[in-house]
């Protein structure tokens, strides 16, 4: 019957030979599972449960959720092909439903590691250097996603209630307090800018020619400082977007708060950052516990 399903792949569905093999591959997985349970199951006596029990077996030995939907794709196809052939009665793969997809944690820098790197390190005193301080004590002190931080012009920041006005995703708008750090840095960033650089379009922040800065210069400056206090290959805007909410948390904010803060639309979006946050705390369990 296998032999049967893989030549239909190959002759009238024009798979390629890799992915026919692959299919194969899965299908004799599962019939030496079953041969495993039970020596006298049989294609047509396989049912729903001795298929979830095929994939909890998978997930028990380490094998990857993608690698267990792609083996379970394998065996509806060899189903539904079976059935329209009237090679089997019933379709047992049908009704089982695939393991979700695993989603990454986000990469985030180290509270220490972003300390050292705004309070310890020499910045220097050129425009650019001031500039991109600036950058990230923003990004890093308020959550903003990168287009929205070039997207600022100067009224967006209000030095009397001490916050930001930010226009995010559809144009939605919302405010982000900041504390007295941000503040005397923006302040300082501002008269330096006003000083060297002739003012060609509004932004907030510029390049030297006085023009708005881009994605790309952004992300060349986030990416060349962070590489002084990490080795993370990801040392992206959104990075620190991560290294915001994940402070937050760890300190002590809550999760709709945190929610606000970033101009998430569904508090389920925020939820990936407690994850962060727990594999934090299993670490340092293991790290502190004598039974750990």
């Amino acid at each position: 019957m296998t032999e049967a399903f893989l030549n239909y792949l190959s002759a009238e569905r024009n798979y390629s030979a890799r992915t026919v093999e692959s299919y194969g591959k899965d299908l004799k997985a599962f019939e030496a599972y079953c041969a495993d349970l039970d020596g006298q199951l049989t294609w047509e006596s396989v049912d729903s449960d001795v298929i979830r029990g095929w994939m909890e077996s998978m997930m028990d030995k380490g094998n990857t959720v993608t690698s267990i939907r792609r083996r379970l794709s394998a065996l509806r196809s060899f189903y539904r092909f079976a059935l329209s052939r009237g090679l089997v009665g019933h379709d047992p793969a049908h009704a089982v439903v695939a393991p979700k997809k695993e989603k990454p944690l986000p990469y985030f820098v180290k509270e220490s590691e972003m300390t050292r790197l705004l309070d310890t390190i020499e910045w220097g005193e050129r425009y650019k250097d001031v500039r991109a301080r600036t950058i990230l004590l923003v990004f890093y002190e308020t959550g903003l996603r990168a287009s929205e931080l070039i997207g600022l012009n100067d009224e967006a920041v209000d030095f009397v209630n001490m916050q930001l006005k930010v226009t995010g995703k559809r144009n939605k708008q919302r405010l982000i307090p900041f504390g007295r750090e941000l503040g005397d840095a923006l302040k300082s960033y501002i008269a330096e800018r006003d000083k060297q650089v002739a003012r060609k379009e509004a932004g907030l922040f510029l390049t030297e020619n006085g023009c708005r800065m881009s994605y790309p210069q952004v992300r060349k400056e986030v990416r060349e400082r962070l590489g002084l206090v990490t080795t993370m290959k990801k040392r992206s805007p959104h990075v620190l977007r991560h290294s915001f909410a994940t402070a937050m948390l760890n300190n002590g904010a809550g999760l709709e708060s945190v929610k606000l803060l970033l101009g998430h639309e569904s508090l389920s979006t925020t939820e990936i950052y407690t994850h962060t946050t727990f594999e934090q705390l299993k670490k340092a369990y293991k790290q502190a516990h004598p039974h750990g």
